[in-house]
């Protein structure tokens, strides 16, 4: 995964919290807490980065613990608040 590209997937939108973010998925009507205001950065930075690693390093995550943040994409992935950048441009991103 950090290698590739991904990006917030079109029918997601993030409301900013106190804690973090809430993202909503119109498709599936999913509710997802993002927990920390830094992986909203990395979720954010991501259609912009080339890839996760450059998002990881862009939003100021510690090489260390981007382990735990892959994790926490693959979460997002699974559940599609994020996808690769061909299939989100599939659909006129």
């Amino acid at each position: 995964m950090l290698d590739e590209s991904w990006g917030l997937t079109p029918s997601v939108e993030l409301r900013p919290e106190p804690f973090g973010a809430l993202a909503y998925h119109f498709g599936n009507r999913r509710l997802t807490f993002l927990k920390t205001r830094q992986l909203v950065a990395v979720v954010r930075g991501l259609d912009e980065a080339p890839d996760v690693r450059s998002a990881l390093a862009a939003g100021g995550v510690a090489e260390r613990e981007w382990p735990a943040y892959v994790a926490a994409l693959r979460n997002l992935a699974a559940t599609d608040m994020i996808r690769p950048i061909a299939a989100a441009a599939g659909e006129g991103r």
